[in-house]
């Protein structure tokens, strides 16, 4: 790895294959659908609208990623997936309330298209809806079977060359690793046997992986974060990745807390609370699944903090997160936090952050990017845990040995030097100790940027 020829074209069209079409689904596909008829702009998205800087500074290479790689392009993406509810995505679009009728009505008729099928579901794993449309079968197995040929189907009748598939669907109960999560043989013994430790979000990945298809989990629970679902992507030849969209309050603290760690400011106490009304709210009502929210969004301070290494100014920090269901405001979240930190000779200030955001329109490029460098990776040739996508993820998946990396400038780097690899050029440190060395016959005046070409 390491040279351009080692990456695929992207050529044909790339299936997008979603458990959970709801309020992040229908805005994510009614965005491209917009952006394809030049009526929206992708705006968050890496892959659209970024540059990337290759080379010395001076040399003045900064093309857009999408050019400097070889992605999927938006006119070439397929949308299908599944779904408790049997809602259109313009009928589950109208309902988010996410984007207006004015703004989706040019796209209505490629919304209206797009029907979920039959979703795996058990109110066991998410108690606070209840589904119209379910698989059925005796065991997990069965079910898992029943996704494969979902998947073979979808490949037949859609036309495209490859396929992806990204988890949107609701979080689920809080769960760790058994022993059935152990080995792809025990996990294959679990679904046979309809062990409680298999998870609906475990079935989609395990009939993914299968078919060797990349896999990514938009929300925080357990589900290809296990070495049964590792050993399962390494043999099958597929890249994972996950957890946990990184979009609003959590996006913030991996702003902001790396600047105030950078210039060793203090920090007494971090307080967080959310609200919202969108069904992901009405989801996280469930104390079970708040349960696997809160670990997610608990993570990442202690991370990027490292307390252990500086603990007079972190060691004994309060962190506190809620999140409460408030139905009036849809899919509009709000976080609030207050933040206690000190500074020269303790002297104590505080930090107020109110950030009214939208769930979907924060997540929806997110989900555009992670499900388009998938597919990249897979055609690359990786394989297995894509730790440099952490930068799209609350809790980053990792080496067990390691700790994950939390800091979003340095989850950037990571992502930005892994393309430079990917495409053979130079990974970049950002030092720029040789630009003045005159010694070494560095330019003293940059040239104008040119234009990027493709090699």
């Amino acid at each position: 790895m390491g040279k351009s020829e080692a990456v695929k074209p992207a050529n044909g069209k790339l299936g997008i294959l979603i458990p959970g079409m709801g309020a992040v689904t229908s805005t994510l596909i009614a965005g491209v659908e917009l952006a394809k008829k030049g009526l929206g702009r992708p705006v968050g998205s890496v892959t659209q609208l970024k540059h990337i800087r290759l080379g010395k500074r001076y040399e003045n290479r900064r093309p857009l990623i999408k050019d400097f790689i070889p992605l999927a392009q938006l006119d070439d993406l397929v949308f299908a997936g599944w779904d408790i509810f049997p809602d259109s995505m313009y009928d589950a679009a109208i309902k988010a309330g996410v984007l207006s009728p004015e703004q989706l009505a040019p796209v209505r008729k490629e919304l209206s298209a797009i029907k979920p099928m039959p979703a795996v579901f058990d109110r066991y794993y998410v108690n606070n809806l209840t589904p119209k449309q379910v698989k059925k079968g005796k065991t997990k197995m069965d079910l898992a079977r029943q996704v494969i040929a979902d998947i073979e189907n979808f490949k037949k009748t859609s036309g495209v060359e490859r396929v992806v598939m990204l988890w949107c669907g609701s979080t689920e109960r809080y769960m760790t690793q058994t022993k059935t999560h152990s080995s792809l043989a025990a996990f294959e013994k679990g679904l046979l046997e309809n062990s409680v430790d298999i998870s609906p979000s475990m079935i989609y990945v395990y009939a993914a992986l299968q078919c060797g298809i990349p896999y990514a989990n938009g929300a925080p629970n357990l589900s290809v974060d296990f070495p049964a679902m590792l050993e399962l992507a390494q043999k099958r030849g597929a890249p994972v990745a996950g957890k946990d969209f990184k979009t609003g309050q959590t996006l913030m603290k991996t702003i902001l807390s790396p600047g105030l760690k950078a210039r060793m400011l203090g920090i007494n106490g971090w307080y967080s609370t959310n609200i919202l009304g969108n069904r992901d709210g009405e989801v996280l009502d469930n104390p079970d699944s708040f349960k696997t929210k809160e670990k997610s969004k608990m993570s990442v301070l202690n991370s990027i903090l490292e307390p252990e290494l500086y603990p007079q100014l972190y060691g004994k920090y309060y962190h506190k997160v809620r999140i409460d269901y408030y139905p009036p405001r849809g899919d509009a979240k709000e976080g609030w936090d207050n933040i206690d930190i000190f500074g020269w000779m303790d002297m104590p200030m505080q930090i107020k952050i109110n950030f009214l955001c939208r769930d979907s329109i924060l997540a929806a490029p997110v989900a555009l990017d992670i499900v388009l460098f998938l597919d990249l990776a897979k055609r690359a040739g990786l394989k297995g845990m894509q730790e440099w996508l952490s930068f799209f993820f609350k809790s980053p998946m990792c080496r067990p040995d390691l700790q994950p990396e939390h800091d979003l400038f340095i989850q950037q780097m990571k992502l930005n030097n892994t393309l430079r690899v990917l495409m053979g050029e130079e990974v970049i440190d950002h030092s720029g100790l040789d630009y003045y060395d005159v010694k070494k016959g560095v330019p003293q005046v940059a040239a104008p940027p040119k234009p990027y070409k493709k090699k």
